[in-house]
């Protein structure tokens, strides 16, 4: 458990997950299997809770962390699904129900060995606003971790309005913080806003940066996201990318506010990068970092082998709790960047994002017995 009982929020966006099981035997080339007037055979579904808010702040809690929730349902069948889910964590009482709206869904095409494909609505997220988050909700608060901004319309209109007001609030009360980003369907409402504006306004009050770099590039530096997806020809763009196009991004977060930058690069890894000691002390005062061994730091964490590779849902996301759990319970930015990429490989074996979860000090014991990683990014082009 954290230090002196503090406690996490973990807030945003939320939606049930239906993810159809493919064969172990499916073609492996999405074109061959999603074909215009045929029918594709899939096993049974799984269904459950996805979203930053489930995903990461359910596994910080299996991992120990005294966690709370927000986020916004409809009243609806699967609203009343995620309250069965999360009732079986003792937190479903943070939800918050609007009766005007639908629950958020996401259906999940993962076939074996194809990047996943999100068929996605928004839902009661559309409506989620800084005043769902009240004061006495923040009491014994010592970070707050918010999610998915583009899927919530009300988050990010008016050049993200919602969302500083949501961080500065958060610093006001020194509370440290957290943001994790999703991706973005180019063709929709939120394709069109200006990220790059809006980050630069609301980094100087995030500590934690926590965006995957495809998200990231689309964000504030579309030119080079267009340049990688006509290179990577449809597959993965972490495949074709090298920690040479990375590094210019998180050089420019940290010049924008960001305190501590990792970069989610799928299969291959993260890569951090954390600013200076005066920058590291602006954190809460109830986040004690060794501002000696985190300061000035930046590298790339290469992934450890998973045992299978079931679906990737999930996997940024718990990586992100193992990280902030690990950080607050005083770990070095070495052993949390470890826990972090180790936890995703579990989670990549599952097709839910909590089964796959490992406890801190297992994970630990694997490692220091040698675990090996995986050598998937290029150092330069």
């Amino acid at each position: 458990m954290l230090e002196n009982n503090k406690k996490v929020m973990v807030a945003g966006h939320i939606c049930l997950d239906i993810t159809p099981v493919f064969p172990s035997n499916s073609k492996k080339e999405l074109k061959d299997i999603l074909i215009p007037g045929k029918l594709a055979n899939v096993d049974k579904a799984h269904v459950h809770t996805g979203g930053a808010v489930a995903n990461t702040g359910l596994a910080m809690k299996i991992l120990g962390a005294d966690v709370k929730l927000v986020g916004k349902i409809g009243e609806d069948y699967f609203g009343q699904l995620i309250m069965n889910i999360l009732d079986k964590y003792n937190v479903s009482d943070k939800m918050i129900s609007s009766p005007n709206t639908s629950t958020s869904y996401s259906i999940v095409i993962s076939p074996p060995g194809v990047d996943r494909i999100f068929l996605h609505n928004s839902g009661a997220n559309d409506d989620f606003v800084a005043n769902d988050i009240s004061k006495d909700m923040l009491k014994d608060v010592c970070l707050f971790h918010f999610g998915y901004p583009p899927l919530m319309k009300s988050i990010y209109k008016n050049q993200g309005e919602e969302l500083l007001k949501i961080f500065k609030n958060m610093k006001g009360y020194n509370i440290a913080t957290s943001l994790d980003m999703a991706s973005i369907d180019p063709l929709s409402e939120a394709g069109s806003v200006d990220w790059n504006s809006i980050l630069e306004r609301v980094l100087p009050y995030v500590d934690f940066f926590l965006p995957s770099v495809e998200e990231l590039a689309f964000m504030i530096d579309k030119e080079k996201f267009n340049e990688w997806v006509i290179k990577a020809n449809g597959k993965d763009i972490t495949s074709i990318i090298s920690i040479n196009d990375v590094k210019p991004l998180a050089d420019k977060l940290i010049n924008m506010g960001a305190k501590v930058v990792l970069i989610k690069c799928g299969a291959p890894g993260i890569y951090y990068k954390t600013g200076d000691k005066d920058k590291l002390s602006s954190i809460s005062s109830n986040i004690k970092l060794n501002l000696g061994s985190w300061s000035n730091r930046e590298g790339f964490e290469k992934s450890y082998e998973p045992g299978k590779v079931v679906s990737a849902t999930g996997a940024g996301d718990t990586s992100i709790a193992s990280f902030i759990t690990a950080m607050l319970r005083g770990y070095s930015l070495d052993k949390c960047m470890q826990l972090s990429v180790a936890t995703g490989a579990f989670c990549v074996s599952t097709y839910d994002a909590l089964s796959g979860i490992k406890p801190l000090d297992e994970l630990e014991e694997i490692i220091n017995r040698g675990w090996k990683k995986q050598d998937l990014i290029r150092e330069r082009d």
